[in-house]
């Protein structure tokens, strides 16, 4: 699954090229999937907001809407903040990609901005962040702290960033602790905090004393920290309320300066459609603070770790590597493809879970 790009009409190319140009001042729009006080996910994508205020000034007027439901939902929230005069839209969740292509095709004077997706046109941008890097370092983490050898993982929705996450977090994990389990459970929501505490309870009732989350709630670190003698890691925000335990780290979605970048070219008049897929070394993934915690010889590991990746000296996904059928992926020194990676859809050798349709 490449990111393509999706042939617009010739209309929509006209309309664009009469819109390129200057302005002096833009209406920034921001489609959030949570609540902005969700501790995580929605809460980073409202600093990147607030960072184009103060970044811009007058020049900018942002508006927002939060808690919209992927679905009808968010093509009729879309469609009224075209309405409303926006000039460029930030659609903030995997699942605001057809919707954020169908009201795309009907105002082509708009620039949308559409976050984890693969789907573009002349007026859709797609941006994400390799949050599989962060993950690599929890994995290191995890590996070498459980004593249980059980590790739960709150997973949110079977897409291939989801998917990516686990595998990069268990190839990691299991690199150092070859006795590691992971015991995945599926939420089906981005941010419930009744969901993903629940979750937590039952991975810790059978076991495991590291929970991994890719939703958005604080509730997992809450129940670990009830439960005591469990770690945790901050999701897509610190979650430093939680430090020095449970949570010993973080990945943090740092997305204030694309977003400032790209109403900044929406006023010179340079907007135009790309990909965008950046990590640790471009600083769209931060690892927050390891705490002390974690032994001093683990935090130096991941430290050691973060700046291999950001340098990119080393690649999570390096082989040798098989999927979980046993059947060859990469072999000795191979880097996985980013094609592969933006479409994956399978776990590696090891992991004992099946992927649900």
């Amino acid at each position: 699954m490449k990111l393509t790009h999706l042939l617009a009409g010739a209309a929509m190319a006209i309309g664009l090229a009469s819109t390129a140009v200057a302005q002096d001042k833009v209406k920034a729009g921001f489609i959030y999937v949570g609540p902005v006080g969700d501790g995580g996910w929605t809460y980073e994508h409202d600093q990147g907001r607030k960072a184009v205020e103060e970044a811009l000034g007058d020049k900018v007027e942002t508006i927002y809407q939060e808690s919209v439901p992927e679905g009808a939902d968010a093509e009729r929230a879309i469609t009224q903040m075209a309405l409303s005069g926006a000039d460029i839209i930030f659609t903030t969740s995997f699942g605001y990609m057809d919707p954020t292509i169908a009201v795309a095709e009907k105002f082509p004077d708009v620039k949308f901005e559409h976050a984890t997706g693969y789907k573009r046109a002349d007026n859709v941008s797609v941006y994400s962040a390799r949050f599989y890097e962060g993950r690599a370092i929890q994995g290191h983490i995890a590996g070498k702290m459980t004593k249980t050898n059980k590790i739960g993982y709150i997973a949110s929705f079977p897409i291939p960033e989801v998917i990516r996450g686990i595998n990069s977090a268990y190839i990691h994990a299991k690199k150092v602790n070859p006795d590691v389990e992971f015991s995945i459970i599926w939420a089906y929501t981005w941010f419930d905090p009744a969901k993903e505490a629940d979750a937590a309870t039952a991975l810790i009732e059978q076991g495991a004393d590291v929970i991994l989350q890719h939703t958005d709630s604080t509730a997992p670190q809450a129940a670990a920290e009830k439960a005591g003698n469990v770690i945790t890691f901050g999701q897509a925000s610190d979650m430093a309320e939680y430090a020095p335990l449970p949570r010993v780290s973080s990945i943090i979605d740092n997305w204030g300066p694309y977003y400032v970048s790209r109403v900044q070219a929406v006023l010179d008049g340079t907007w135009e459609s790309t990909d965008t897929w950046d990590g640790i070394g471009a600083g769209m993934v931060g690892i927050g603070e390891i705490s002390d915690a974690v032994p001093a010889d683990v935090k130096a590991e991941a430290l050691a770790m973060k700046e291999a990746i950001a340098s990119g000296e080393y690649h999570p996904f390096t082989g040798p590597l098989n999927k979980q059928d046993g059947t060859p992926w990469l072999a000795e020194g191979e880097v996985a493809d980013d094609g592969t990676l933006l479409g994956m859809n399978f776990y590696v050798e090891g992991i004992n879970a099946e992927i649900p349709n």
